[in-house]
């Protein structure tokens, strides 16, 4: 078998093994709820996450329906699905816990259990450590104390395998997406950035986040002091984790100290909160699995809209 197959069977084999703040902003009044369209069987609908920062990269919450347009391949679509309300999040929340982040691990609970603190009700969270594999210390609940005490559980050991981690958790992910369940999904993800014991690529983790409807929004710890020899390895990171949040609609942030965390993950609640929910149904009916381009605009020119680039179309 060709290596990077055997490499593709290896990760997909530990994922089946796997069991794995600031308030928020002032809503406008709202509007009334339009009853959620429904579609015919085999329809595909395209959902997005939509955020909209200002000049000044604050979330911009009042905009309407009729402040958005979409094009796929430069052709304008009808927006089937536009929801502003509070939808809920299926998060999984990764933390590094190689022993690299041995030092850095105990801030960096603290602000992740501050973040977890910021979940609804409605709301479901993952807690994973991974070094050289992924564990799941906690699966999806809503739980506080229960996804606070996973993550005072993580303990530093062993190398980084950061794209075999994320290539399992984004197949968990994924598979839990209901038919036509309205439902954010994304991986919130500290790492320090260098990837040592992988048994994917970077290319390969990143084809399947185009496949998906997750967003990756990742802290990249910079490490105080690189060896040489590990610079390329942290750049490559840095790199992969960059062109993620671009392709997913997520983020990728860069702090300069530890101190930063909360600061980060307040960012990251935030975002999540105040995102727009649109949908879809391509006017290009051609079953073809190609990949097609996405642009989404508002009304404002002034505005800044970041949502995931793109989508594979079906097969037929």
């Amino acid at each position: 078998m060709h290596p990077r197959a055997l490499a593709l069977a290896a990760v997909a084999a530990l994922a089946a093994a796997a069991v794995a703040q600031s308030p928020p902003p002032a809503r406008p009044s709202p509007q009334p709820t339009r009853r959620p369209p429904t579609f015919e069987v085999g329809i595909e609908v395209i959902n997005l996450a939509v955020s909209v920062l200002d000049g000044k990269s604050r979330f911009v919450t009042d905009l309407s329906e009729r402040d958005f347009a979409i094009f796929e391949d430069g052709i304008r679509q009808d927006l089937s699905i536009f929801n502003h309300e509070d939808v809920p999040i299926s998060l999984a929340v990764m933390i590094d816990t190689s022993a690299s982040m041995d030092e850095k691990l105990p801030t960096a609970q603290e602000a992740a259990v501050r973040f977890v603190k910021t979940l609804r009700s409605q709301d479901a969270a993952r807690v994973m450590q991974f070094n050289d594999r992924a564990q799941t210390l906690q699966d999806f609940t809503s739980d506080h104390k229960g996804l606070e005490d996973a993550i005072r559980r993580t303990q530093a050991s062993g190398p980084t395998a950061l794209y075999n981690a994320l290539y399992v958790t984004l197949k968990e992910l994924a598979a839990q997406k209901k038919a036509g369940e309205l439902r954010r999904r994304a991986v919130v993800l500290l790492s320090d950035g260098e990837d040592t014991a992988s048994l994917v690529t970077d290319e390969q983790v990143l084809e399947l986040a185009r496949k998906t409807e997750i967003a990756v929004y990742s802290i990249s710890l910079r490490p105080s002091r690189v060896p040489e020899r590990n610079r390329l390895n942290f750049s490559q990171a840095a790199h992969i984790l960059t062109a993620m949040a671009r392709e997913t609609g997520g983020q990728v942030y860069f702090p300069n100290s530890l101190s930063e965390l909360d600061e980060v993950y307040g960012r990251i609640a935030e975002e999540l909160r105040t995102q727009y929910s649109l949908g879809y149904v391509s006017s290009n009916k051609r079953r073809d699995g190609k990949w097609r381009r996405i642009v989404v605009r508002t009304m404002r020119e002034e505005l800044q809209v970041r949502h995931k680039i793109g989508y594979y179309a079906p097969r037929s």
